[in-house]
């Protein structure tokens, strides 16, 4: 078993087992194809250096552990943005369809008092170890989990800081962008407002909005959950990292009883 999640070669995309999630053993974890997603979109080269501002993830079907084919494409060029589309195939089928926004990279002066709103909540150094809750889902296995409120899986919002421990494109290194998505795919169990046990509320999708790229290794969400009556929902995070505040994720939720 490889390493890493995904080892690419082209276009042709091969997945580890680590790449499961809770829901099912025979799918990965949404995290994986979103990381896999922002790695593609960063590679796309661009006239200026650009960075993510914003990721939408449609997860069209589940996706397999299985190989996957990797389509990228500039929708809209220019010497200021970059508008990126990215599909997953499985046997020819689209199973993720995405697109990525990339800005101009640049250095600006900004007003003294325009200043990142700090983290009201513990560091990770100081926050409560909570690896267990996820620990039969591979994927997570390879993510370290410290609670500075509340407990993952437990109804209620709560604010957790997530780290990537494992590789996730062989050959290839974490890049601040995909570390925010990961975490952010976790959104949902993060802020849990139904029982586990009798539940599920799977993402449908996922939207990432980066103000700036964040710094470090650990990822806050300080998440929360909408609970509609008739079958959906959303599940709805601050990102931080431990300098501030820098974005936001956003998850269209399938609510269904066990």
């Amino acid at each position: 078993m490889m390493d890493a999640i995904f080892s690419v070669n082209g276009d042709r995309v091969v997945t580890s087992p680590n790449a499961a999630g809770p829901w099912d053993s025979s799918t990965q974890h949404g995290s994986a194809p979103a990381a896999l997603v922002v790695w593609a979109a960063e590679a796309i080269p661009s006239p200026a250096p650009m960075q993510i501002a914003r990721v939408t993830i449609d997860l069209m079907r589940p996706v397999p552990i299985a190989p996957l084919t990797l389509q990228t494409e500039v929708l809209r060029g220019g010497k200021k943005i970059q508008l990126c589309a990215v599909k997953l195939l499985a046997d020819n089928v689209v199973v993720v369809q995405a697109t990525v926004l990339k800005i101009k990279t640049q250095s600006l002066t900004l007003p003294p008092d325009l200043v990142d709103q700090p983290v009201e909540f513990p560091d990770p150094d100081q926050s409560r170890d909570e690896a267990a809750p996820l620990a039969s889902c591979p994927f997570a296995t390879g993510i370290s989990m410290r609670a500075a409120r509340g407990h993952f899986g437990v109804p209620g919002p709560a604010a957790i800081w997530y780290r990537v421990d494992r590789p996730l494109i062989e050959g290839s290194g974490v890049s601040q962008a995909m570390r925010a998505v990961v975490a952010a795919d976790f959104c949902n169990g993060t802020s849990a407002a139904l029982d586990f046990r009798e539940w599920t509320f799977i993402n449908a999708d996922l939207t990432v909005s980066i103000a700036r790229q964040p710094v470090g290794e650990w990822i806050l969400l300080d998440a929360e959950s909408l609970i509609g009556p008739d079958g959906a929902g959303l599940a709805i995070a601050r990102l931080a990292d431990q300098q501030g505040y820098f974005g936001r994720a956003v998850q269209s939720l399938v609510i269904e009883r066990r």
